[in-house]
């Protein structure tokens, strides 16, 4: 005797029929024939939306087999919930046999509503600093990079004991002079005495019809720039000075720089600090002059452009030098006060770090290592300069660097598995070089998929107090800034010496938005995985602790942010 069962299951959310429409196996008169199945001998599964056919015909034959006496002698309506129960029980052991190729449950949970994202992602409106207290569900991938974690510990544990921090050889100015003969015609070893920022007056030798900044590379390489240097030339003008028949304009550089790092904050510290009356930035936000346009470097991977020189530089502080000539010709000794205290600040994220051309430009016969820096020239001209200093911890920093910059196919995998590559690379040149070599290694740099080297910010900060006093420093954490804007504001207010402000002023200065955020669709992808945050902070931390050393700081050690 045959008993054919035939029952028809949804599990999709959107169920167009009951999960048990029928079961035939004895008389029954109430039965409702499933749209479905059309009366075929068959058990139909909706998965996900999808239609499967996972068993044909489930028969049970009682002939000969006195084990299933007891089954048969069951209700036909206890005998088709048993059923239901098993092919349940059939499906999730197959969801999970199948979420290997899928990396996903096949079949949700009946307690959580909704499907599983194809990547681990935040909540719709989660923010960065909740991703600590997000819990995702493990992907495959997830675990087989954890089981690789012990061969990329031993990748760390091979630069961990390479890592040496030493003082580097200071050039002298005459050699910084034989490398950069223009900047030293054009800046001079003086600066006006009762300007702040240190100012100068130079002879312009153009007509009244000469567009001061025609040839500026600024203007003439970038269109964003145009409409700022229209600004520039309508004011430029009225802002001579003259004297026994020569015109003279007031030059000027800035009395502070914001250094660094990218992805740290500098946007947004640099949003609210141009909002006090007293400060003035150059035209534009980030000139990258020091670093990347003196050398000809628009983008490295394009190759090098016509250099940059200094005066294209200057040309941005001019609407700056335009109020502090104001100042200093005045007549009542109020407006004189008044516009003496203005300072101008220049916020190029990359000062801090990017040395990447030396190498296209200067001899390499120190090892590896850059014979001069970005820092040595900034000194030579200014030995009083202040310099602002935003930091997160590094970790953090790197992952979002990555979606900031990363163009496609960015997901934690992806992230994962170019952190490993980076590491790979960075342990082989300290197999070979110092680790000043490679951090300053362009080749290396350019090679590595993401930019391990920017977190490394104790070798940095050592390589600048080579040549500027501690003091001259304020070092802030992006993270003590997000938790308390305002006490941020005042030691940045108290450190540049700039005069109170208004309690309007400071509530808009302190109370709007953050600047330069995540991204909606990055936030969307969710943390980095938890085996990554470990490898990154296994290879940060001895960097870390160095630079807590220096600055005196456990903060900086990141183990509690």
């Amino acid at each position: 005797m045959t008993h054919c069962i035939n029952c028809c299951i949804q599990l999709s959310p959107d169920d167009t029929h009951k999960q048990q429409i029928g079961c035939r196996g004895g008389p029954q008169h109430s039965r409702q024939e499933c749209p479905v199945c059309k009366g075929e001998n068959k058990i139909v599964f909706r998965v996900d939306g999808k239609q499967m056919n996972l068993l044909a015909v489930l028969e049970v034959r009682a002939e000969g087999n006195e084990s299933w006496g007891g089954f048969l002698r069951f209700k036909k309506g206890k005998r088709c919930s048993l059923v239901f129960g098993l092919i349940i029980m059939t499906l999730v052991m197959a969801s999970y046999i199948l979420s290997g190729a899928h990396q996903e449950l096949l079949i949700s949970s009946p307690f959580h509503y909704g499907t599983f994202p194809s990547n681990p992602s935040l909540m719709d409106g989660e923010n960065p600093g909740d991703m600590k207290e997000h819990h995702h569900q493990p992907s495959v991938n997830n675990i087989s990079y954890v089981k690789d974690y012990p061969s990329i510990k031993l990748i760390i544990n091979s630069i961990t004991a390479r890592i040496e921090f030493t003082t580097r050889q200071l050039p002298d100015r005459e050699d910084l002079k034989r490398q950069e003969l223009h900047m030293f015609s054009v800046i001079p070893n003086k600066f006006l005495p009762n300007s702040k920022s240190p100012c100068w007056y130079e002879e312009f030798t153009g007509r009244n019809t000469t567009d001061p900044y025609l040839t500026n590379s600024y203007a003439l390489y970038s269109k964003r720039f145009r409409a700022t240097f229209d600004a520039l030339r309508k004011a430029f003008w009225g802002h001579l000075s003259h004297a026994a028949g020569k015109h003279f304009r007031l030059r000027c550089l800035p009395h502070f720089y914001i250094i660094g790092q990218p992805k740290c904050g500098t946007t947004d510290l640099y949003d609210r600090l141009r909002l006090h009356p007293e400060v003035k930035f150059s035209a534009i936000k980030e000139p990258h002059w020091w670093t990347r346009k003196r050398f000809g470097i628009v983008r490295l991977r394009d190759g090098l452009r016509d250099r940059y020189p200094v005066e294209d530089y200057l040309d941005l502080f001019d609407l700056a030098a335009h109020q502090i000539h104001h100042g200093l010709q005045a007549s009542s000794a109020k407006e004189h006060s008044k516009m003496n205290r203005i300072i101008i600040g220049e916020a190029s994220a990359s000062t801090m770090w990017d040395n990447n051309a030396w190498t296209f430009f200067y001899d390499n016969s120190t090892d590896g290592e850059p014979p001069f820096l970005t820092q040595d020239f900034i000194h030579a001209f200014q030995p009083d300069a202040k310099l602002i200093v935003m930091l997160r911890d590094p970790v953090e920093r790197l992952y979002s660097d990555y979606l900031y910059f990363a163009s496609s196919n960015k997901s934690a995998d992806d992230f994962h598995e170019k952190v490993t590559e980076a590491l790979q690379l960075f342990e082989n040149c300290m197999l070979d070089y110092s680790l000043r070599a490679c951090v300053y290694n362009n080749t290396l740099n350019n090679a590595m998929p993401v930019r391990l080297q920017v977190g490394l910010y104790a070798v940095y900060l050592l390589d600048w107090l080579t040549v500027f006093n501690k003091k001259q420093f304020l070092v802030l954490r992006l993270e003590d800034h997000a938790s308390n804007v305002k006490y941020t504001m005042h030691r940045v207010f108290q450190f540049l010496n700039l005069g109170p402000l208004s309690e309007k002023q400071e509530a808009l200065m302190t109370k709007s938005p953050a600047s330069n955020t995540r991204r909606p669709e990055d936030r969307n992808l969710g943390p980095m995985w938890p085996v990554t945050q470990k490898i990154l902070q296994d290879f940060y931390g001895p960097f870390n602790a160095k630079l807590a050393q220096v600055l005196a700081d456990e903060a900086f050690t990141w183990k509690k942010t």
